[in-house]
């Protein structure tokens, strides 16, 4: 049987110095660099991504444009420097914030992804356990030899495990519910209502951003999936 899918176990060198909080000196740092990159040439030093890219993860720090004028290295925790963090901008049109995406749950979804893949080549459906709506499906965990539902580790909050759903598409989402419910008791919805889409919500607060993830909102205080 496969262990229980947590992205915690799949990176040996996770535990390196440079991969652990705290990482708000090292985020500041490049924010710092991208800023004046943005105010001296009126660019963003942005790597350049495929137009259908998810737009959390759409403006990946091209760190060889502000390094070593801007800044003297990638961060130690940074994917350009074997670690576990990749660096992105969001509002790009405005603010320009420099966030983080875990890239041990982009891995765990990887993976995920490629069992769902070999199963439904070896047994022409899926391994689909019920529809949950939204073309969101919940997978027959045991069909992919898993003991439990497979989970990732929340990066918002250390004590959340977020479910896995199947898009009819083939590709895999993580439920961010726990934490949306968790920073808008935290912090209130502020400039966002009900029906919004609350995954900014999240990059607001949070120097990480929901990856692999779709659209959810607030309804009558019950967290659910928006139409895309």
């Amino acid at each position: 049987m496969f262990p229980l899918l947590l992205v915690g176990c799949l990176y040996p060198d996770e535990q390196r110095k440079e991969n652990q909080p705290p990482y708000e000196d090292q985020l500041q740092s490049v924010q710092h660099a991208v800023t004046q990159y943005r105010e001296e040439t009126s660019v963003l030093p942005i790597k350049t991504s495929e137009a259908d890219t998810p737009i959390l993860r759409k403006y990946p720090v091209n760190f060889s444009m502000i390094v070593p004028s801007y800044l003297q290295a990638a961060p130690g925790n940074s994917f350009e420097n074997g670690g576990i963090y990749q660096y992105v901008i969001v509002d790009p049109e405005a603010a320009a914030e420099v966030r983080l995406i875990d890239l041990r749950n982009v891995k765990a979804i990887q993976e995920l992804e490629r069992k769902i893949y070999q199963y439904r080549s070896e047994h022409e459906f899926a391994p689909v356990d019920t529809v949950i709506g939204n073309e969101l499906l919940k997978l027959d965990h045991e069909k992919l030899n898993y003991d439990e539902a497979p989970v990732v580790e929340s990066p918002f909050h250390p004590s959340h495990r977020l479910p896995l759903y199947l898009q009819t598409d083939g590709t895999v989402v993580i439920d961010y519910s726990l934490d949306i419910l968790y920073y808008v008791e935290e912090y209130g919805l502020g400039d966002f209502e009900e029906g919004d889409d609350l995954r900014w919500l999240l990059v607001e607060h949070s120097p990480f951003v929901p990856v692999n993830s779709i659209p959810q909102t607030i309804d009558n205080g019950e967290v659910i999936f928006l139409e895309e």
